[in-house]
């Protein structure tokens, strides 16, 4: 297996692990031929995008990334076909886009930071005693409502870096 590109994604790193080796190609070719489609070249490129990305990717950024090798028609068409075959996380954005990343059985589990001003998303790892301790008292509050819990989401909204420090400036 090839190195993980994202040391973030390394610690809770999924059985397919979280960077572009064989066994992320050979999971999502499994879930796509359960589809019934191929894995084709194109479909690997965006795969190993997504991978490397290290944070969800919008449209626009995704063609950018692989514009030499994709055609856009074709990105599109294919994140439609990976939602589809749970292979890829669609995320709404608070901006007008939004994005896209490897499902948590690919990728591994982890949270995002959401700036609420310019929508940037990024990953974010807890460390495993923290997540467990999270775990533990969200499944608690949804015991006490009747609530059965099978995962957990959780964004942290406010403004990255970029944005806090424009706002100081002004």
């Amino acid at each position: 297996m090839s190195p993980v590109k994202n040391p973030k994604r390394a610690a809770t790193a999924s059985p397919a692990e979280a960077g572009h080796g064989a066994e992320l190609h050979s999971a999502v070719s499994a879930a796509l031929l359960r589809h019934g489609v191929r894995y084709t070249a194109h479909r690997r490129t965006l795969m190993t995008a997504l991978s490397e990305a290290g944070q969800p990717l919008t449209i626009p950024q995704l063609v950018a990334a692989v514009a030499a090798r994709v055609p856009q028609s074709s990105v599109y068409r294919n994140l439609a076909i990976f939602e589809e075959a749970g292979i890829v996380h669609r995320m709404p954005g608070i901006d007008d886009f939004a994005r896209y990343e490897l499902a948590e059985h690919l990728m591994g589990h982890h949270h995002h930071l959401v700036c609420s001003t310019c929508g940037v998303v990024e990953d974010v790892i807890l460390p495993p005693a923290l997540e467990n301790e999270l775990e533990a008292e969200l499944r608690r509050v949804a015991r006490r409502r009747g609530f059965t819990l099978s995962s957990h989401r959780l964004d942290l909204v406010g403004d990255c870096t970029s944005c806090d420090g424009a706002r100081a400036a002004r």
